[in-house]
């Protein structure tokens, strides 16, 4: 949600971020809007101060049994009312439109129409998976310098210049080719519930379970992450607070009593702090959560069809932030680093991408998407994207915190979030790149405690 002083304060700054996200500049509109807003809420307060003195000049023409005179005035009392009715109605137009408008840009966001305009900032290479042989007890992670053929390149531009030890000794499969015989079962899900789900099943479902587990415990014990176990179904009001609704509904499924499963935990942990004033020295606040997520995929026909890339219902392991202004740069390099440091504990290839304005999320300022390596598709795939929205989603929640020692007003927080990482993703690019020649899969070595010690998935 924009702050509509802001708009009145600085409408070409607004315009001019509207138009770097690909929209037509509103400032004028939304002012105008606002000055019919003022006006009919002067109005009401004139009406509300009128009707007061006729209520007691009825009360005194009863007194008089002047009921006629009684009678006039009720009927002007009732015509304010309508009128109080019909002026409050004029604050709706701003409101809707203040939030069907996305979040604006920072200045160091690159502009861009989609994701080949997206810029690499960091490309992290462990030499032990890239050499073809898989991860073994105690391997040496080593990242590969971003030198100047890589920074700044957008994503196509760097895809371009893989180097050629990326490859496997062998061709690499793709998961959806080896994970059958280790019990990935699409079949099955097909038959009972249609397109875009899958049974996770014997080993692999162990492996799924080990990964959700290690980045719990990864992000509480290191990074100082509150774990939560949140709500999978939410209101309306809840989704709008995240900036779900009302311009994505179509992406999600929603109950017959009107209410939604969530498409990410980000929407039930923000949530958490709406409608609250929280103190500063409580901030920041980190909250994680590792549950399943639902989405349509409305938009997604004919694309990956196939494997656990795209599904209807898969999970995640999420981080939300609560923060201040002054903190939420750094926050956000904090939370991206935390989801980086997953991949590198996997010791799985990836990037570290940011987005351009025509690719950001509607409620994103600025966003970093981590993007791993699939040798058996050739290609990096995002498994996270990390996003700090400002106060975006706190004035449309209502989340504000006091400054210590201050009479000042409350402000709004800060929130951000991002995924730490997609399980089934994570999955995927674990099979992908520690395949063996042989359709095994070895076990990379930070699993193997959540493993009860398996080393490799056979076949």
């Amino acid at each position: 949600m924009h702050d509509i002083k802001f708009i009145r304060e600085n409408p070409h700054a607004f315009d001019a971020g509207l138009k770097r996200r690909g929209l037509e500049g509103m400032s004028a509109h939304a002012i105008a809007l606002d000055a019919a807003s003022r006006a009919a809420q002067t109005a009401t307060q004139e009406a509300l101060a009128r009707r007061n003195a006729l209520a007691k000049q009825i009360g005194q023409a009863m007194a008089a049994k002047d009921m006629a005179r009684a009678e006039t005035l009720r009927a002007e009392v009732q015509t304010l009312k309508d009128a109080e009715n019909d002026a409050s109605e004029t604050e709706r137009p701003l409101q809707d439109l203040l939030a069907s408008l996305p979040n604006l840009p920072t200045d160091n966001v690159p502009d861009g129409a989609d994701e080949n305009d997206n810029v690499v900032v960091n490309v992290w290479n462990p030499e032990s998976v890239l050499s073809g042989a898989p991860a073994q007890a105690g391997a040496h992670l080593q990242s590969e310098k971003l030198d100047s053929r890589f920074r700044g390149n957008t994503a196509e531009e760097s895809d371009a210049l893989l180097p050629a030890h990326r490859h496997h000794m062998f061709t690499p499969r793709e998961h959806f080719d080896i994970g059958p015989a280790l019990g990935l079962d699409f079949e099955s899900a097909q038959a009972v519930s249609g397109a875009r789900f899958a049974y996770l099943r014997k080993g692999v479902a162990r492996l799924s379970r080990a990964l959700g587990a290690f980045m719990l415990d990864t992000h509480t014990e290191r990074f100082g992450y509150d774990e939560v176990n949140p709500p999978l179904i939410v209101r309306d009001t809840t989704l709008f607070g995240t900036g779900q609704l009302p311009k994505f509904e179509e992406d999600m499924f929603k109950t017959t009593e009107g209410r939604y499963l969530i498409s990410t935990s980000e929407i039930s942990l923000t949530n958490l702090v709406r409608e609250q004033i929280l103190k500063e020295a409580d901030l920041p606040l980190r909250f994680t959560a590792l549950t399943p997520c639902f989405r349509s995929e409305a938009g997604a026909a004919g694309k990956d069809t196939r494997g656990l890339i795209r599904q209807h219902q898969f999970e995640k392991v999420e981080l939300v932030s609560i923060t201040t202004p002054e903190a939420s740069d750094a926050e956000h390099e904090r939370m991206t680093s935390a989801a980086e440091h997953i991949l590198e504990a996997l010791e799985l290839p990836y990037r570290r991408m940011l987005l351009c304005t025509g690719d950001m999320g509607f409620s994103a300022r600025k966003t970093y998407d981590l993007e791993v390596w699939l040798p058996g598709q050739g290609k990096y795939r995002e498994i996270s994207s990390c996003s700090n929205c400002g106060d975006f989603q706190a004035r449309r929640m209502g989340a504000r915190f006091r400054r210590s020692g201050e009479k000042a007003k409350p402000e709004f927080v800060h929130t951000l979030n991002g995924s730490g990482l997609a399980v089934g993703r994570a999955l995927v690019a674990v099979l992908e790149n520690y395949q063996n020649a042989d359709g095994s899969v070895t076990i990379p070595t930070v699993l193997r405690p959540y493993m009860r010690g398996v080393e490799v998935l056979t076949p």
